[in-house]
């Protein structure tokens, strides 16, 4: 049954953990009565007290001191509302990380000056994505964490406590351990993940281990149980030089210089990657070779834009890909559809933020569904319902006059050019009356055509009405001439004998409409004709597949004329690669002006294109040409006298001869699809994320809000599932959270940032909130607050971030979403966490004259513990990327299962520890 399906490995191991976890802190619980009396500790924590405190906004629950029963009451209900708070905080920092999101997919343009001087103008990413991933990026991740320290500080009177720091230690933990460990065992079976960015990975990895020994020297070494100002400035400090200096990593700048470099460009978003490779002399940019180690800085950034130019066609390439794959493999389906199904590939495969899984991953645990998938349906639907919606032409009350169509040819000897007037819309049951007058243009009345004027009156039901012009042939040789007919004086009859103007009526019931006025051109028949093309070039779409070109034959139609044409190569190429070779004769007959020519054009469905090929016309002859004339006309009979009316009949013979005109030779120029180039511009756009996770209105978030999806894998690509049980329990369990949130700004205000601020500020106050219900429920249970703030509070902050990992690691092509931002993220959290909370009380007790006073004891256990142990992942890590394993994640079987073991022995060692320490079993510092 689709409701009862099994729990995936990554739920089921979480599950597992945090038993496990709970047996730990119990059984430590458990000990604390009997303390080894071999140990004479020196941890000052251990003369602690359990005794319930008053919170920052929770009161006690009195009396302090209750029975058995009502202490186990105490600690359910304490522990359900923490679990309850932990899901709204994953809840509002999805809305937080939503606007992330938006914040660094901000783009701008440039404008990059090529070699050859031309410029082209490009669109590059706002935010670096390694500075993005070390500050707002590790920010929504570990705000719970870092507020909660700030708020423990300042809430109780800027006094230490141990909650804060022991939950960002303790998240530490679990993100390095267990996180790191899960990872490596989902991967599919025989594929690897290995860090790209390695140096970043570097950088981060040594800083999130240096920050706990730094925390390390400054309770145990520097100044022991007091936190000097200089201390807490230097740590906050850390912080933007830790972002600096993977900034610097990514983008190879200081001795990164001196090692060489390439450049590419991320495949959708048009941020610029570098990587390692061999030494080679330099970059080919256009033909030339471009030093890139030793260049000015403008020289660099431009190097970059003209680099990020020329390859950010990459990301089309694949998008053009995509579409023709799909249209091989669904050749049924049209454009829009083969289009939705693009877009979801491409939002499926492409790399994705570390804020779009941890989004993703808090909305599947909610029962929100999928949200790749209700993005793209969203979109179809909105497509469907343009498509649906059919402009009605209005009703047209007023009836319109006009010749149709509005050019009209004749030959001289055609006797009289036909015109055509018509009616369109009103009450066709009205008589109208409309005249008629011929005009001079190159053409004259009583020379080239007979001068007319009259009324055309339409009848009740008639809608066309004709009109004859008289024309008149002459002998003489002449250029084709033109004369103009126009329409004037409209008249409707309202009555049997009342005709009225129309501008004379109440409101006008037929007007003239476009056009009044009709172009008769004569074309000249005493000579057998000037041929050529309308233009010297012509621009067409690849996408036009027949090719239609006209030859026109003008100044004359006497005589069967024969034109040779052929397709000639340019830049296009024939033989079926950009146009079908075509050659031929065009048979013009007697009267005959006008013959098309028909090309085949290949549809490559290229991106951008500019080919080119020529279509030439040969020199005409005649056909049914008199022998006399022949002979005449004949080059090929050599001294030849001619008399005088042989003279006279050759030079008339030569007037009339058939020649070619202005445009023999018609250039040809293929050009991309226009529609197809708007649809990959369109996918493309598509395929930035901020759209997939933002909101634009209040009305889209409540909708979200209260919506139940199914919680569909990525896989998963068959008909839509209906929501499961489990989807639906977890929908009304979090429905309140969702709702409330729903009032949060939608993303599109002010570019993210008023989400932003907005979703902070509620982030913290659920914090404070989880602070004093961890700080209840551990003194209720008889647990201390560091043993809570790790087994409790660093379990319940970090479960998000492990659905978001698993999904990452699966998903992604690299290991750098799910390992490489751990390790930044446990930097930063020292760094802001406890260097922000530290130097704010430390410069509060200076300015009073008083020590800051942070008793080392268990935090200073546990940061060494997880130092030591740190470095015994990371090196493990490391010796994963030999070749018979291929990376950090994944790979064979024996090996994967023996990684996730020793990582996950780690954390239970940890915790093992850190409780045992806690309650003086084991002597700590």
């Amino acid at each position: 049954m689709e409701g009862s399906k099994p729990l995936k490995p990554g739920t089921s191991a979480c599950l597992w953990l945090g038993l496990v976890s709970v047996a730990v802190a119990f059984l430590c619980s458990e000990a604390r009565t009997t303390p080894s009396p071999l140990l004479s500790p020196n941890n000052a924590t251990c003369k602690g007290t359990s005794k319930c405190q008053t919170g920052i906004i929770l009161p006690i629950w009195y009396p302090e001191d209750p029975s058995m029963g009502d202490k186990i009451a105490r600690v359910i209900v304490y522990f359900v509302a923490m679990i309850y708070m932990f899901l709204g905080v994953s809840i509002i920092a999805d809305r937080f990380m939503a606007a992330i999101e938006v914040i660094t997919s901000q783009e701008r343009e440039i404008v990059i000056k090529r070699p050859n001087g031309e410029t082209t103008t490009t669109t590059i990413r706002v935010w670096n994505e390694t500075v993005s991933n070390l500050t707002l990026m590790a920010l929504g991740s570990s705000a719970p964490e870092i507020l909660l320290s700030v708020i423990e500080v300042c809430g109780h009177e800027f006094k230490s406590g141990e909650l804060g720091p022991s939950t960002i230690v303790g998240s530490a933990a679990f993100n390095m351990f267990v996180i790191i460990g899960l990872c490596v065992s989902v991967i599919p079976q025989g594929e690897v993940r290995k860090v790209k960015h390695l140096r970043v990975f570097f950088v981060t990895a040594g800083w999130s281990i240096f920050a706990y020994i730094w925390l390390y020297m400054i309770l145990a070494v520097f100044s022991p149980n007091v936190v000097q100002v200089w201390e807490g400035l230097v740590t906050l400090s850390f912080f933007p030089i830790c972002v600096l200096l993977a900034w610097v990593a990514d983008r190879r700048l200081l001795f990164y210089k001196f090692m060489h470099k390439k450049y590419r460009t991320d495949k959708h978003r048009g941020v610029i990657i570098e990587t390692e490779t061999e030494r080679s002399k330099g970059i080919e940019m256009d033909g030339k070779m471009v030093n890139s180690h030793f260049m000015d800085g403008s020289a660099t950034s431009n190097l970059i834009g003209l680099i990020e130019s020329k390859e950010v066609d990459e990301s089309r390439r694949d998008m053009i890909r995509i579409l023709k794959d799909l249209k091989q493999k669904h050749p049924e389906k049209d454009l829009d559809q083969l289009v939705e199904m693009a877009n979801y590939y491409a939002l499926s495969h492409q790399q994705k933020s570390r804020a779009f899984y941890r989004i993703q991953a808090t909305r599947m645990m909610t029962g929100a569904g999928n949200i790749l998938k209700k993005h793209v349906a969203e979109q179809a639907k909105k497509s469907a319902s343009v498509q649906e919606v059919h402009v009605e032409e209005p009703e047209e009350y007023v009836s319109r006059i006009a010749f149709e169509p509005a050019a009209y040819q004749c030959l001289e000897n055609c006797g009289a050019a036909i015109l055509t007037i018509t009616r369109k819309g009103g009450d066709i049951n009205k008589t109208i009356y409309v005249d008629y007058k011929t005009e001079d243009g190159s053409a004259n009345a009583g020379a080239d055509y007979e001068f007319t004027e009259g009324t055309v009156v339409f009848k009740p039901g008639e809608i066309i009405k004709e009109i004859s012009i008289g024309i008149i042939d002459d002998d003489i040789f002449e250029e084709d001439e033109h004369f103009f007919v126009r329409l004037n004086n409209l008249r409707v009859l309202e009555t049997e004998d009342e005709v009225l103007s129309a501008n004379s009526l109440p409101y006008p019931k037929a007007i003239l409409g476009f056009p009044t006025v009709a172009t008769v051109t004569i074309l000249d028949d005493d000579h057998s004709g000037i041929f050529t093309f309308e233009s010297s070039s012509v621009h067409v779409s690849e996408s036009i597949g027949i090719m239609e070109v006209k030859v026109l034959r003008t100044s004359g139609a006497r005589g069967t004329v024969i034109v040779p044409y052929r397709t000639v190569e340019g830049l296009a190429k024939g033989g079926g690669e950009d146009f079908e070779d075509t050659y031929g004769e065009l048979e013009f007959k007697n009267d005959e002006t006008c013959k098309f020519v028909h090309v085949k054009i290949i549809d490559d469905e290229e991106y951008e294109k500019n080919k080119n090929f020529f279509l030439e016309l040969a020199e005409p002859r005649m056909v049914d040409m008199s022998l006399q004339k022949a002979l005449l006309l004949a080059d090929d009979v050599p001294d030849r006298k001619l008399t005088s009316d042989e003279e006279e009949a050759k030079r008339i013979a030569e007037m009339g001869k058939p020649v070619l005109g202005e445009h023999p030779r018609l250039e040809v120029i293929i050009e991309e699809s226009y529609e197809f180039k708007s649809t990959v511009d369109k996918l493309i756009k598509k395929t930035n994320l901020a759209l997939v996770v933002g909101t634009n209105s209040w009305r889209e978030q409540f909708m979200e809000a209260i919506t139940v999806s199914a919680d569909e894998d990525e896989e998963d690509t068959g008909e839509e599932r209906l929501p499961s049980c489990f989807d639906y329990v977890m929908h009304f369990l979090t429905v309140f959270w969702k709702v409330l949130f729903a009032c949060v700004p939608p993303t599109d205000y002010l570019n993210g940032w008023a989400c932003f601020v907005v979703s902070i500020v509620i982030i913290g106050l659920l914090t404070a909130i989880i602070g004093d219900l961890a700080s209840h429920f551990g003194c209720t249970i008889g647990l201390k607050d560091s043993v809570t703030a790790v087994v409790f509070v660093a379990l319940g902050t970090s479960v998000p971030d492990t659905f978001a990992s698993k999904v990452a690691a699966v998903q992604d092509t690299y290991a750098d979403a799910s390992i490489g931002n751990v390790t930044g993220s446990n930097a930063v959290n020292v760094f802001l966490g406890i260097g922000m909370a530290w130097s704010v009380a430390a410069i509060y007790w200076h300015m009073k004259g008083k020590p800051f006073v942070v008793e080392a004891g268990s935090l200073a256990f546990s940061v060494t513990l997880f130092t030591i142990f740190a470095f015994l992942a990371v090196s493990v890590l490391l010796y994963r990327r030999r070749a018979h394993i291929g990376g950090e994640l994944g790979g064979p079987r024996g090996h994967r299962l023996a990684t996730s073991a020793i990582f996950f022995s780690l954390w239970f060692l940890y915790i093992l520890f850190s409780s045992l320490e806690a309650y003086c079993h084991i002597e700590g510092f």
